[in-house]
């Protein structure tokens, strides 16, 4: 089992910077696959970027490249994810999920474990 808990999300102008986090439990990561996902209201969630735990291999949505960077930190078995230059259409609950592997994967069916969310609100 694998324990996921998300926080820094909250409100930000168009433009401006969160960085969320995703604290990690439960298991030994080396062979883990860790993702982003976002769900914006009356839409599918949708992918945000990947990372593989081990070889530190990422992958982002064309949405978001160039401005989010999926990060870790391996003493504090965290996942990170900062976002810059934000936009109003980034507005969603952003999800942190976790699946076994060692390549990055997009498919939100793909992850086994998932975090409870939180809100990221970009006001224009």
């Amino acid at each position: 089992q694998v324990q996921l808990v998300e926080s820094g999300g909250g409100l930000v102008q168009a433009g401006g910077s969160l960085r969320l986090s995703c604290a990690a439990s439960g298991r030994t990561f080396s062979r883990t696959v860790m993702g982003w996902f976002r769900q914006a209201p009356g839409k599918e969630r949708e992918f945000v970027a990947s990372l593989t735990w081990g070889g530190g291999n990422t992958d982002y949505a064309d949405s978001v490249k160039g401005r989010f960077t999926i990060s870790r930190d391996n003493a504090k078995n965290t996942v990170y994810l900062e976002m810059n230059n934000l936009k109003p259409e980034d507005t969603a609950v952003y999800y942190c999920a976790a699946r076994p592997g060692t390549y990055t994967v997009r498919g939100t069916s793909y992850y086994d474990y998932w975090g409870q969310g939180t809100q990221v609100t970009v006001s224009s």
